[in-house]
């Protein structure tokens, strides 16, 4: 396989433009012949865990070959490993999954029974990650010169972890990576110099850490050269705290003192080696947020900035206009498509339309499969697909190579750290090829109807939780005739809109506190990580929107209009397209919050009988 290049180059004595080109060359190398590189990717994983319970249960045999794997393996989903994961999680050190000791466990946002996922990972991961995130300053180069010359404002946070009763870390994977000696010793490079310094970013407190980073940001404001956060709703995140406290901001600026609530030494120490006296930068920062709009924000507070780093694909989409609003239209960067379970690829043509995002898989980061995906539902917000294959279905997998353009696929990965023919719950589009390796569009996560950050809701999920809440309706002898849902990020926060038509005789009133209370019963039924960012103010309270009756009848003539079959239409489950939530809206009737937040604890997350440690 191609050598991966070198991660530390200004150890090695490496000019930026040499880095730069050998980068390049790596990723040359590995698209112009990835077919070769995935059948040797594969005998490496198969051949370092030959003798792993999980392969030797499934009878591989120790045989490494694509077609042996194949016939032999099925392809699997996170309840399929779930037992062996609990295994590890309780202190069982036999290689079950992996040969190399499993090092931590990281957590995705995905749900499975109201609880995180949890895969496996080990220590040499931590360098593929970090190889993934060398590529993209390069890449972007080529695009927009002299962004070593700068910094950049990035909003980066850690969220609460867990130990298991193994005593492993459970975490997500960007919590892991900002607390390893890859982010947090990483060497000088122009290219991951921020403004934040590592201290305010590894604060578990979200205000301490987020107040001292926009400090900071605001200080070197000249210096700023890009600006950014993982999801573009933390970005509008933190551009809404500085609307909320940009008073505050202004005087720790003027005088040079950090504001009280800062409590945490180490950031406070980091921090002041940042802070001075400025009353000119305070006076020109309060004269910018006192104008009336908003709109231009970024590039009037940070004038040199040439783009926003965010994730604007999948559901993120929705965030486009606010986003476009508060730069003025500065391009809004994808730069790379990454998940809990693996690593896989980077943007090559950063500065595209968000629509035209395509993310070229590098073939060395695991082994990659694809499972043809066949659309049939055109208003729905996912793509429903069978949670288990018949076996005609686990022939349909074809490799990286063999992958059609225009075809939409889910992805499915067998990776270094032990999991084989994983489902990712990707779904993926071939947009084109570089080289010889594909180039996918991100469309969805399957089954997935409502998201506003990085929670994820699925449709038997809204039906329980909807299921649960209009037992509060009986008593008035009303009933739920039918319903559908929207992600309202018209607002910061978002929140979730449910749309309900009901059936009701209208004799016994129903009070408002009956419709809050349904709102409440709903975000109670909802998932952990939903509740954890209702708790922490990232999703807005949930709102019932009480629509005329008839009105699921006009949605249905309304997807008749566009071509859908009156023998198959069902109601989506969730609506973005504009001129249904229009229809939808134009029928209002009435609109009920949430009251309160619903039901978080930190130690309760991801699994309630695991300790907590921040």
């Amino acid at each position: 396989m191609p050598e991966a290049p070198d991660q530390n180059p200004m150890m090695s004595g490496f000019s930026v433009a040499e880095n730069n080109k050998k980068k390049l060359d790596f990723i040359e190398d590995v698209t112009s012949n990835p077919d070769q590189i995935q059948q040797q990717v594969l005998s490496e994983i198969l051949s370092r865990n030959a003798n792993v319970e999980y392969l030797m249960r499934h009878g591989l045999n120790g045989h490494t070959d694509r077609d042996t794997f194949k016939k032999t393996l099925p392809v699997i989903s996170y309840e399929d490993i779930l037992p062996d994961i609990t295994r590890i999680s309780n202190g069982d050190t036999s290689p079950i999954l992996c040969s190399h000791p499993i090092s931590e466990f990281l957590t995705s946002s995905g749900t499975s029974a109201g609880e995180r996922k949890m895969m496996p990972t080990i220590e040499e991961e931590l360098g593929r990650r970090s190889l993934l995130y060398s590529l993209l300053m390069p890449v972007m180069s080529q695009f927009v010169p002299g962004l070593d010359k700068g910094k950049g404002m990035y909003f980066l946070f850690i969220k609460c972890e867990s130990k298991t009763p193994g005593g492993l870390p459970a975490r997500p994977v960007l919590t892991s990576y900002y607390k390893s000696s890859h982010f947090m010793d990483r060497p000088y490079d122009p290219y991951t110099n921020y403004t934040s310094p590592n201290e305010a970013i590894l604060c578990p407190d979200s205000y301490q850490s987020m107040y001292s980073q926009m400090l900071c940001g605001l200080c070197q404001h000249n210096e700023v050269l890009r600006v950014g956060a993982v999801f573009a709703s933390g970005f509008i995140r933190a551009i809404r705290f500085l609307e909320k406290h940009w008073s505050l901001l202004c005087h720790d600026i003027r005088t040079g003192t950090l504001n009280s609530l800062i409590t945490d030494q180490g950031v406070r120490d980091a921090v002041m080696r940042i802070l001075k006296p400025d009353p000119k930068l305070a006076e020109f920062v309060e004269s910018e947020c006192k104008k009336g709009s908003w709109q231009g924000i970024i590039t009037r507070l940070w004038p040199n900035t040439k783009y926003v780093d965010v994730i604007v694909t999948g559901t993120m989409s929705q965030y486009i206009p606010t986003l476009d609003y508060y730069s003025n239209g500065l391009p809004l960067v994808c730069t790379m498509y990454a998940s809990s379970e693996c690593y896989f690829g980077v943007n090559l043509n950063p500065l595209c339309k968000p629509s035209d995002v395509s993310y070229t898989l590098i073939p060395t980061m695991a082994y990659f499969e694809f499972l043809p995906v066949h659309r049939n539902d055109t208003l729905s917000n996912s793509i429903a697909i069978p949670v288990s294959l018949n076996e005609k279905e686990q022939h349909e997998l074809v490799d990286l190579a063999h992958v059609k353009h225009g075809q939409e696929y889910e992805l499915v990965v067998t990776t270094y750290a032990g999991l084989y023919r994983y489902r990712v719950g990707d779904v993926l589009r071939v947009a084109g090829f570089k080289n010889k390796a594909p180039q996918f569009n991100f469309i969805c996560r399957k089954n997935v109807v409502l998201s506003i950050d990085s929670d994820k809701t699925d449709e038997v999920e809204l039906q329980a939780a909807v299921l649960s809440a209009v037992g509060h309706l009986e008593p008035f002898g009303a009933s739920l005739t039918e319903y559908t849902s929207y992600a309202d990020t018209s607002s910061i926060p978002g929140h979730y809109v449910l749309y309900w038509e009901l059936s009701h005789n209208r004799l016994i009133p129903i009070p408002p506190s009956v419709f809050e209370d349904c709102c409440l019963t709903v975000e109670e039924s909802l998932n952990s990580v939903y509740r954890q960012h209702r708790a922490y103010e990232a999703i807005g309270p949930l709102e019932i929107r009480i629509v005329e009756v008839g009105t699921f009848d006009k949605l249905m003539d309304y997807a008749i209009s566009l071509g859908a079959s009156i023998n198959q239409y069902k109601t989506p489950r969730c609506v973005k397209f504009a001129p249904i939530v229009e229809l939808l809206n134009s029928r209002l009737e009435s609109s009920f919050f949430s009251p309160k937040c619903p039901k978080f604890t930190a130690a309760a997350a991801p699994h309630n009988q695991w300790s907590t440690d921040n």
